[in-house]
């Protein structure tokens, strides 16, 4: 039988458009350790479908095509969206990423919330957010913890 949502799939899956959608997944594989899953140029050359796994979550990606509608960051000057990525080390990730060439928008450090947490833009203009959990805060922390940080 036929699943609803195929197996390995979550409920909701980024659907990144990305002015070179084949460079983005070789810098998603240096930079995140993403794993191709898989790849479909059209008959011009350009990907009509591509998707990688980073950690167990699938990321679609597809190539800039302004005649669909389907424009990139680069055409938009900017995004307003960020993906967030939890990982085992954010430190180690952000750093990784930085080497392969992402820019850290913010430097990771600890959070009110209890992450590590910090931030990134690919040079294909997407934004993501990454974070190692490290500590529980109960709700009530939290709120402390923001009243404190706007005092």
């Amino acid at each position: 039988m036929t699943k609803p949502i195929p197996q390995g799939m979550h409920s909701v899956t980024p659907h990144l458009i990305c002015a070179g959608a084949a460079e983005a997944i070789e810098f998603y594989k240096k930079a995140f350790g993403a794993v191709e899953a898989a790849r479909l140029p059209g008959p011009d050359g350009r990907l009509m479908h591509a998707a990688v796994r980073i950690g167990d979550s699938t990321v679609m990606l597809v190539d800039e095509m302004p005649e669909w509608g389907a424009l990139s960051p680069k055409s938009l000057k900017g995004s307003p969206v960020t993906i967030h990525l939890y990982v085992d080390d954010a430190d180690a990730f952000v750093a990784r990423a930085a080497k392969a060439g992402a820019k850290v928008t913010m430097p990771v450090d600890e959070m009110f919330w209890g992450d590590r947490y910090g931030k990134l833009e690919d040079p294909f203009g997407h934004h993501w957010s990454v974070a190692t959990h490290v500590r529980d805060v109960s709700p009530d922390e939290m709120q402390q913890a923001m009243k404190k940080m706007s005092a």
